[in-house]
């Protein structure tokens, strides 16, 4: 079962009395800035700047079926932060960092451990699981 627990989401509010919060990006704000450009807005790798890269990005909407069926969620997301912090060999991926700042949540990806993560990166591999077909 998973599981998401917001860990302190207002508490900057607490603290600084009536201070207004800037509301974080919507999961699918997020797929639009950091994957519509070469995966499109589907999913699927046809994004206008597919084209020009040397390799064709990942269909996205086939994580599930390249896996048997099962999406595996925890990858999905060690993927994601791996670019983010350029620890991958696709140097035609771009820094999306800003996915790790902000709110982190307690998070059970399917094993049973809830794991203190990033919320804009659960809530975009939540996004990229709605994309399976």
């Amino acid at each position: 079962m998973r599981r998401l627990i917001l860990i302190a989401p207002f508490a900057a509010a607490l603290i600084g009395g009536c201070a207004m919060l800037e509301p974080e990006p919507t999961a699918r704000q997020d797929f639009e800035t950091f994957c519509v450009a070469c995966h499109g807005t589907s999913g699927k790798g046809d994004g206008a700047g597919a084209e020009m890269l040397t390799a064709r990005p990942a269909d996205l909407t086939r994580i599930a079926a390249r896996n048997g069926g099962r999406y595996p969620r925890a990858e999905v997301m060690t993927k994601i932060w791996g670019y983010a912090k350029g620890q991958t060999g696709h140097p035609q991926m771009p820094a999306f960092d800003g996915l790790l700042a902000g709110d982190t949540v307690l998070y059970d990806s399917g094993d049973g451990i809830a794991t203190p993560t990033p919320l804009r990166l659960v809530q975009l591999q939540e996004y990229i699981e709605g994309l399976q077909r």
